[in-house]
């Protein structure tokens, strides 16, 4: 069974990842567990941050809609995107080209129950991270894994898709955003033990 999912409203998802040093048994046990842990709530991206702790780690499996996220190239090789799942990502650095070229899309979030808005961003990205053996690689990728990597490294960095979403359609969702905050900070683990 996965771990519990940080909802909105909790503080440790605005807090900024502590970079990772320890590459052991234990990071590789927690990288497992919070693959379980998305696969179990059906996402496609999970941040550190969403399972309560704020270290810069975050897991990216897109199944198989990384048949049709377009090209990515790993380490100056370019490598089908399905054979890069589940993608483990330590200590990630995004990068953008030039020039940058944005896209608009529907995202969700495991964090935001039933919450979903358009979010403008970069289509194409550089990632520069280390893997579960503390090795370091470059990324370039586009599509929904880099709209996605995106997602989680903002996660990493206490920036939330909301923070993202379009003026309107943030409008058209903030009632139930309010919501959702006060049931977090009840929720919130942290703050109950105060």
């Amino acid at each position: 069974m996965g771990l519990r999912v940080t909802q909105y409203g909790e503080g440790v998802l605005h807090e900024k990842g502590e970079k990772i040093t320890q590459f052991d048994a234990e990071l590789k046990s927690l990288a497992q567990e919070m693959l379980v842990t998305m696969e179990d709530h059906a996402g496609i991206g999970l941040a550190a941050q969403q399972i309560g702790k704020a270290i810069c780690l975050c897991v990216v499996d897109l199944g198989e809609a990384a048949h049709d996220t377009g090209t990515a190239i790993l380490d100056s090789r370019p490598v089908p995107p399905p054979i890069l799942m589940p993608l483990v990502l330590v200590n990630p650095r995004i990068e953008l080209p030039t020039p940058v070229d944005m896209e608009i899309m529907e995202e969700g979030c495991l964090s935001f129950r039933q919450v979903r808005g358009d979010v403008i961003r970069p289509e194409k990205i550089e990632v520069f991270y280390q893997d579960l053996e503390g090795e370091s690689h470059h990324l370039v990728c586009e599509g929904l894994l880099s709209r996605c990597i995106q997602h989680e490294v903002d996660h990493l960095n206490g920036i939330l898709f909301i923070d993202r979403m379009t003026k309107p359609d943030f409008a058209r969702i903030r009632n139930k955003v309010r919501k959702l905050k006060r049931v977090g900070q009840e929720d919130d683990p942290l703050r109950s033990n105060r």
